[in-house]
């Protein structure tokens, strides 16, 4: 018992102590120390002197779709970005990076990838990303655009390995959140917010191919024949009915001769076949 208390006790202090080290790097963070300011200080010294030609150096432009993070002595001066505008740099102390905040698209390359169900199959993408943060996306990671590229690449392998065939060819929209939210928490950290992604083609082998065209055709005719079979039945059933209707009325069926007559003159043919009850030529016979 003595002990569990002494390590959570050790647990506790061990806590404080990486608190307070965070909180000291947190305030001197931004600070340049005395030797960095007495180098500022020179460094203005040298702008007033030569002031008409270093005018032109200490001043910069960013456009309006632009920020500038600014280093001093090699440390983030500012909490926010410089821009758009005008602004001022120390030509011997300060240098700054361009960070572009307008929405970037970029194709992830066709990705072999192996199915849930053992299926290999080649998938492609489009990913379109915008930076937020311009600090975070300096400081946080060497090559912002490059490293999204590569994360799309993994995470689309990652999230269409646990996909099946069926659900890879039904599902695009979900397949696209999924990837998303996925891309948007890794590069969170790197100020970089991913607003879309996009599966653009799934590419499957030709054997596949015709084994599910085979498969489609063969459903197809089932159905045709399924329709073609309930047509039958239905027809029987309304021949049953109108026999049972011409037995009850004899002399409806001279009257359905006749109608079958008109329809076969109206189409002008040149031979009209003329049916005769077997009853009518039995009785000639008996009379010979």
């Amino acid at each position: 018992m003595i002990s569990t208390t002494s390590s959570t006790a050790e647990m506790v202090t061990q806590g404080k102590l990486q608190i307070s080290t965070d909180n000291v790097e947190d305030k001197n963070a931004g600070r340049i120390g005395c030797l960095g300011w007495l180098l500022v200080i020179i460094s203005l010294i040298f702008v007033f002197m030569t002031f008409p030609v270093t005018i032109f150096m200490c001043i910069k432009i960013i456009k309006e779709y632009e920020r500038a993070v600014i280093f001093r002595l090699g440390r983030i001066t500012d909490k926010k970005p410089k821009g758009p505008g005008l602004f001022l740099v120390l030509p011997c102390t300060d240098n700054f990076v361009k960070v572009d905040l307008r929405t970037i698209s970029f194709d992830i390359p066709p990705q072999e990838i192996l199915t849930k169900d053992s299926v290999t199959v080649s998938v492609d993408g489009v990913v379109y990303f915008r930076i937020y943060c311009p600090i975070s996306s300096v400081a946080n990671v060497s090559n912002a655009h490059s490293s999204t590229r590569l994360l799309a690449q993994t995470t689309l392998r990652n999230v269409l390995g646990t996909k099946n065939l069926a659900e890879l060819l039904s599902d695009r929209e979900g397949i696209s959140l999924s990837m998303q939210e996925a891309l948007d928490e890794a590069t969170d950290s790197w100020g970089i917010k991913v607003e879309r992604v996009e599966i653009k083609d799934v590419k499957l082998p030709h054997q596949l191919q015709r084994a599910m065209a085979a498969e489609a055709e063969a459903s197809r005719e089932a159905r045709a024949k399924i329709i073609a079979a309930e047509g039958e039945m239905k027809a029987s059933r309304a021949l049953k009915e109108a026999s049972l209707v011409i037995a009850e009325a004899p002399s409806a069926l001279q009257l359905r001769y006749l109608q079958t007559l008109s329809t076969i003159a109206a189409e002008k043919n040149s031979t009209i076949i003329f049916p005769l009850p077997i009853d009518v030529m039995q009785n000639f016979m008996q009379r010979k």
